[in-house]
């Protein structure tokens, strides 16, 4: 099958992030999902709920910005869509003038997707991968999954969904300070995969070289079963 632009099938789904060397998160139980920002009622969301509304299961390529992709993957889950609207709408309240949603994982990472990008068809709440429970390397116990957007917006061991009114200043994964890092990995507002917007403010052909140069050696790690 054909790939996106500067995309390459390496054969495996790596556990990564950045930084990609640190042990998956520990989940506090209950795991529970936090709702605030533009809300009038914040909530305290069980994970148990997703187990209450409609499910589905969509089969969809993972692409990451560094060039890697995996094509195929089997996933479960609930459509973000009707989590909003069978949960934050029903019982937080959310501001008329919502725009934009800022998930946040328990490993510290932070993503922005415009409401419309939220709200695609494919986009959901995932709790299983290939019809099994997600384990920690892949963001247990669930994880938001933008299949049309470069991977970095598809936040893992999810335990945060803030609603904002305008993009949020600090809408990107707190604690990288090295000035070259932040840089490097400046996320694009929409990071769409079809149009290649790998970067907020360089052009494609500028990143892909770079990103592959960094990242390929611990991705053929992986691969080869280092990493564990």
């Amino acid at each position: 099958m054909s790939l996106p632009p500067g995309q390459r099938d390496i054969g495996s789904f790596p556990r990564f992030g950045i930084p990609f060397w640190e042990p998956p998160p520990l989940i506090a139980q209950p795991a529970l999902i936090r709702v605030g920002g533009a809300v009038a009622h914040p909530l305290e969301v069980p994970v148990s709920w997703l187990a209450k509304l409609q499910r589905r299961d969509i089969v969809a390529d993972f692409h990451c910005v560094t060039g890697w992709s995996v094509p195929g993957l089997r996933w479960s889950g609930v459509a973000f869509r009707t989590f909003y609207e069978s949960v934050i709408v029903l019982e937080a309240g959310p501001d008329p003038g919502v725009s934009h949603i800022l998930f946040e994982g328990a490993d510290g990472f932070r993503t922005t997707l415009a409401l419309a990008d939220a709200f695609d068809d494919d986009v959901m709440l995932a709790s299983q991968l290939s019809g099994t429970a997600l384990d920690s390397d892949h963001g247990a116990p669930v994880r938001l999954l933008s299949p049309k957007q470069y991977g970095y917006k598809s936040t893992k061991h999810l335990c945060g969904i803030e609603l904002h009114t305008r993009e949020p200043v600090d809408g990107y994964r707190q604690g990288i300070r090295r000035r070259f890092l932040r840089w490097l990995v400046t996320p694009h507002p929409r990071a769409r995969v079809a149009e290649e917007e790998r970067h907020r403010y360089l052009p494609a052909w500028v990143v892909r070289g770079i990103y592959r140069a960094l990242i390929r050696p611990w991705v053929w790690a992986y691969s080869r079963g280092s990493w564990r």
